[in-house]
């Protein structure tokens, strides 16, 4: 997908108390949207100058309300954005953006894309509707017939910094003995200079501490005088731009529960949380159990002499380290951004795509597209199908109450087909395939995405799989791009293959 272009309109607030988080993960999917060739605007209430230079540097145009929604301004000036780029996407990320903003910019004709984190409006009026977060899946959203909800993980979006340590592999020390401290922009509290306290009381030796503060940090100064008088080796930086260095230099962090918590599990960083914010919670109680981090809980639930503790022990309990480093990067790997984008593109132009059950009379087009050279050669079965064992096989998968056939039309021309194909009690199985003439263009994506939730529900299944040569690039980046994981490898009738996975909405890991 080439963007040439085409403009991204990104409304989204910071300041020291709602922190950094919301614009941040904007920030990546501008990258992304950048790197595809498009452009991107900033509407914003931020009151950081380095946050706001930070946009600037990397190229992006920033609008400046003097005073965020409800108030009048901001629709003001936000709709004369709009006014100004019609036709084009716009991303609302911030929890006080309600329905009636929502259809406010939808009104004027724009597709939406909300990023959210806890299904607390009444309504959701967007196209798109992201939750990034490990519980999404759980939610329950009222939204639109139209509305394409991407949940879960698979849509961490992490800044373009992150990318090239996705092939990367960290070594678990006996002993860590390099800690990272980020807890968030703000930290209006100032619990970084209790955790500071913490780390000063610790027995373990040679141990190095760099504490990362944001731009919109109101305790800098207090911060930098105390560390330098501490005898501990410990370091303060402030409004960095290379944290996956700082993350791959350290053995394990102490972070809020914010969206640094994703970054840590991309990175594999073992992580100790603190809560700073209700709408924490669940993040933090979320990747505890998954085993990804250790979660303390509300911040000031905790003793100075506890946090010490807590923290000796984790720094010397290196197999627990590494399973919360392998489990971190099994959760996150690194290509929401692409799959959001995805998402994006196959919602340009109202019902590009359209589902329906195959028939009969599609019997012979499914012959031919299964005979197509590169399906057979991407088939575990790879010589040409007969006529008369294709018609018997049609039939039987027709009658079939474990199987769910599905056409994908453009514009009521068929371009691709998809079977779901139940294996077991909790779990089906995917074949499809595109059309040769429609290949390239994301439908492969599409095809995989649309149904999936209505295939889940019929067949009555915990979560689809699809196995795909480790030879086969496209269908492997059509899976990723659709929200499946990437399990591993095995081999299936004698070759290679990676194995893609997504659970079904309503459906806990732990429960698989």
């Amino acid at each position: 997908m080439q963007l040439d272009g085409k403009p991204l309109l990104i409304r989204a607030d910071a300041n020291v108390h709602k922190g950094s988080g919301h614009l941040m993960r904007c920030l990546a999917l501008a990258q992304g949207w950048q790197a595809r060739g498009g452009e991107a605007t900033f509407i914003t209430v931020c009151d950081s100058v380095a946050l706001r230079q930070r946009l600037s540097d990397q190229g992006f145009q920033t609008v400046l309300p003097e005073r965020s929604y409800p108030a009048p301004s901001d629709w003001d000036v936000t709709s004369e954005v709009l006014a100004a780029h019609p036709d084009t996407w716009v991303v609302l990320d911030g929890y006080h953006f309600d329905p009636t903003y929502q259809q406010r910019i939808k009104e004027t004709g724009h597709r939406l894309l909300v990023i959210d984190d806890m299904a607390d409006l009444d309504h959701y009026c967007a196209d798109v509707v992201l939750n990034q977060n490990i519980h999404a899946e759980q939610l329950d959203y009222s939204c639109e017939p139209y509305t394409r909800l991407l949940l879960g993980t698979e849509y961490v979006l992490l800044r373009r910094e992150f990318s090239p340590w996705c092939a990367w592999e960290r070594e678990i020390p006996e002993v860590a003995r390099k800690v990272l401290v980020t807890l968030g922009d703000g930290d209006p509290d100032n619990q970084t200079l209790r955790v500071i306290c913490a780390l000063q009381q610790m027995s373990v030796e040679d141990l190095e501490t760099v504490v990362v503060v944001g731009a919109s940090n109101p305790h800098f100064g207090e911060l930098e005088a105390i560390l330098r008088t501490s005898p501990a080796a410990m370091r303060l930086v402030r409004n960095i731009s290379n944290m996956p260095e700082l993350m791959a230099w350290a053995d394990v962090a102490v972070t809020a529960g914010g969206s640094t918590c994703w970054e840590t599990a991309f990175m594999g960083l073992p992580n100790v949380i603190l809560v700073l914010a209700e709408n924490q919670r669940e993040v933090a109680n979320g990747l505890d159990k998954h085993g990804t981090a250790l979660n303390l809980g509300w911040c000031t639930g905790i003793s100075e002499s506890s946090l010490t503790q807590v923290l000796e022990e984790i720094i010397s309990d290196s197999p627990r380290r590494e399973l919360m480093s392998k489990k971190g990067k099994q959760l996150v790997d690194g290509t929401g951004v692409e799959r959001a984008i995805a998402a994006m593109d196959s919602r340009n132009g109202e019902n590009r795509l359209q589902v329906r059950l195959a028939r009969w009379n599609d019997m012979e087009l499914l012959w031919r597209w299964a005979n197509d050279p590169s399906v057979r050669a991407n088939s575990f079965h790879s010589d040409p199908i007969p006529l008369d064992e294709h018609i018997q096989w049609y039939k039987s998968k027709l009658a079939s109450s474990d199987t769910r056939f599905l056409i994908i039309e453009h514009n009521q021309m068929p371009v691709a087909q998809i079977r779901y194909d139940r294996i077991n009690e909790y779990e089906a199985e995917i074949n499809f395939s595109v059309a040769r003439e429609y290949r390239g263009r994301g439908i492969g994506t599409e095809a995989l995405a649309l149904p999936f939730e209505m295939a889940c529900k019929e067949l009555k299944v915990k979560r689809i799989k699809g196995v795909v040569f480790s030879s086969n690039g496209a269908s492997q980046r059509a899976f990723m791009r659709a929200g499946f994981r990437n399990i591993g490898q095995e081999r299936v009738s004698g070759k290679p293959c990676h194995v893609f996975v997504r659970t079904c909405r309503g459906t806990t890991r732990e429960t698989l």
